[in-house]
């Protein structure tokens, strides 16, 4: 079946040049690249912007180094491991943890820059695409659309459409895909892949269901960050969930996401590669012929790639200890002070949720949460771990 991608794929490198001019027009963008660009007049972005021919060039020229700047003040440095685990000249399905709304996978990008290698097509909602400029942008930032919110008819074809493009993307244009492991950030931390997705994965191949997924060639990644900028955001949004079930968040609210996420202080942010999974899905197919036990089991060695790849720190081992206090296992591994450090940054974060009926003893333990699910995720592929696994 063919299927039209215009509505949905990012732009063309022959398309830049007149996206971009539309954006230098745009007086929300323009106001965004001064305040990132503070040296830099106007008409200097403007003439800059005009310059560029591909999506590549627009990336590294205007984009890199703002994640440079980001790293440098916004983090302790950002590390990407594993790229002993891939070729750089094949193309891959990258499916990570979903932490950070923008910088997933832009800070993802940032470090295939800096080595000198291609940036990869990311996957974004359109519930993201507040206004019509902001589409421009990501598609010009190798951006392809996910259609959110449809009918049960619409999802069907729009999952096809998209299975087709995602293939198409990595084994015709011959381009890697970045795409988080579910819909919408894990609130908890407490990271699991969506079954759907495979599903959807699955849709436009001709074979079974784990040759369609090798075809894809799904290289599972691993993100840690040291503190969540939107940590508090999220602990608000389950005490408002708890409070009302039907609260929805509004556009402003993922504004506000995005900006904090962004700006906020992330502390040591590591990315790690894990390899293909093409050889445990030959494993997976010898086991059982059921396609429901194989997406099921397909899902849950996507969880353990990432779990077990998971970069613990302090922060993670304090708050296991606090969430199981009568174990305390990883107390002789990090310091007092470290500790009273963790107790006063989730005092501050929760000094800046702003709620009606604020109930401080719930905001806390949802972040304690957050803070300790990656390792007891890690713990489940390495129960004796001792020291953190680091």
């Amino acid at each position: 079946m063919e299927f039209d991608f215009e509505e949905i794929r990012c732009y063309k490198n022959e398309e830049v040049h007149d996206a971009l001019e539309r954006l230098s027009n745009e007086k929300p963008f323009m106001k965004i690249l001064s305040t990132i660009y503070p040296l830099m007049p106007k008409d200097i972005i403007k003439q800059k912007l005009a310059s560029f021919h591909s999506n590549y060039e627009f990336q590294k020229e205007m984009v890199f180094p703002f994640l440079q700047y980001l790293e440098a003040n916004m983090t302790k440095g950002i590390e990407l491991l594993g790229l002993n685990k891939i070729n750089p000249e094949d193309s891959y399905l990258y499916i990570s943890n979903h932490r950070d709304i923008i910088l997933d996978s832009a800070l993802l990008c940032g470090k295939f820059i800096e080595r000198g290698m291609d940036t990869v097509e990311i996957a974004i909602g359109d519930n993201l695409l507040i206004s019509p400029w902001i589409e421009d942008l990501v598609r010009v930032n190798k951006s392809f659309i996910v259609k959110r919110g449809l009918s049960s008819r619409q999802i069907l074809q729009s999952s096809q459409r998209l299975s087709a493009y995602i293939e198409h993307t990595v084994n015709k244009k011959k381009q890697s895909v970045w795409i988080a492991q579910r819909e919408g950030r894990a609130k908890d931390s407490n990271d699991r892949t969506q079954e759907s997705l495979l599903k959807m994965f699955n849709m436009n191949g001709t074979g079974s269901f784990t040759e369609n997924l090798s075809n894809l060639n799904i290289c599972p990644l691993s993100i840690s960050y040291e503190y969540d900028p939107c940590d508090f955001l999220k602990a608000k949004e389950m005490q408002q969930k708890r409070d009302n079930p039907d609260f929805t968040k509004n556009p402003m609210d993922d504004l506000i996401n995005m900006e904090t996420g962004v700006m906020g202080y992330k502390g040591k942010v590591v990315y790690e590669i894990t390899g293909t999974i093409n050889r445990d899905l030959k494993i997976i197919a010898s086991q059982t012929s059921n396609r429901n036990e194989q997406i099921t089991l397909t899902a849950e060695l996507i969880d353990k790639r990432i779990h077990a790849n998971y970069t613990v720190f302090a922060n993670n081992k304090i708050a296991y200890d606090v969430l199981k206090e009568e174990e305390q296992r990883f107390v002789k591994e990090y310091t007092e002070a470290e500790k009273n450090d963790f107790d006063r940054y989730l005092s501050f974060q929760i000094c800046k949720i702003e709620l009606e009926n604020k109930d401080e003893k719930f905001l806390r333990s949802k972040l304690i949460e957050m803070y300790a699910n990656p390792l007891i995720n890690k713990l489940q592929t390495y129960p004796d771990l001792n020291n953190g696994g680091e």
